[in-house]
């Protein structure tokens, strides 16, 4: 009987957790070619966007969220859309190609794993890689003197992986859901490429007028963006940010429900 009982338990028992070797070794493998985009890019943006561009820049903080200057204007932003960009790199072509050309997912489907294991244990590898890459990026930027305090960096830390949840499974649904990769082409150039430029991360959206503005605080990078700034300046309002937490663990849970379903259609039939 206890047999049984502990067999049942096995069976039911979530299991994304026994791919975290199979990640380990994928990380293990490429890892040094993700050093530019995950240490070296997040020191120029700053040097280049904060630091040298930002000399030009008057600093008022009435009119740039409260930050002094604008390199603590804009290192936010750029922290918040460095973890959204990650997620488009590492859920877009890496999906399909395991659907359509590698035939990883089949083949994990064929062993006790099912679709939502597949979802969950890449989501779980894509959050880590964002958290660990925007750990480097809070290093980087403490010497700026950007971070308004010890804690509110690590809040800021902590906010990524929630920022990279509400891209995550939106862009998995997207990857398992089309049949040619030519569609990344659209989501680059009128999905990603957008959002990292109208979004608040490097002005404030109030100066794209009401209409764009609003379109704008629809966003969830936008969400993401506040979110981290206030974290970072020290400007913490609760009913802001219980707003930009529900607001992406809703975007989250959707698209994991979409991510599932797309998937399961492809490995499925």
């Amino acid at each position: 009987m206890a047999t049984t009982d502990s067999h049942v338990r096995v069976r039911r028992a979530p299991l994304a957790g026994r791919l975290t070797d199979y990640w380990f070794t994928v990380y293990r493998r490429t890892w040094k070619g993700s050093i530019v985009s995950s240490f070296v890019t997040p020191l120029l943006y700053v040097l280049s966007l904060g630091v040298l561009l930002g000399g030009y820049v008057r600093a008022d903080p009435a009119t740039l969220e409260g930050a002094p200057t604008y390199v603590a204007f804009v290192a936010p932003g750029m922290l918040a859309a460095a973890s959204m960009q990650m997620v488009f790199g590492e859920l877009s072509y890496n999906v399909f190609g395991r659907i359509r050309w590698q035939k990883t997912y089949h083949a994990m489907t064929a062993s006790p794993l099912g679709v939502t294991d597949i979802v969950q244990s890449q989501v779980a590898y894509v959050l880590a890689r964002v958290t660990l890459a925007a750990a480097v990026f809070v290093i980087v930027l403490a010497p700026f003197g950007v971070f308004a305090s010890p804690g509110g960096a690590v809040l800021a830390l902590l906010a990524q992986p929630l920022i990279a949840l509400a891209f995550a499974t939106p862009v998995f649904a997207f990857s398992a859901w089309v049949t040619s990769d030519s569609a990344f082409a659209l989501l680059f150039r009128l999905a990603m490429l957008p959002l990292f430029l109208f979004s608040g991360a490097f002005f404030p959206i109030a100066n794209l007028g009401p209409v764009l503005e609003t379109v704008a605080r629809l966003s969830p990078l936008w969400h993401g963006v506040d979110l981290t700034r206030m974290l970072t300046l020290g400007t913490v309002e609760v009913g802001p940010v219980l707003v930009h937490l529900v607001y992406l663990l809703v975007l989250g849970g959707v698209g994991y429900l979409l991510a599932v379903r797309a998937l399961t259609r492809k490995l499925v039939r």
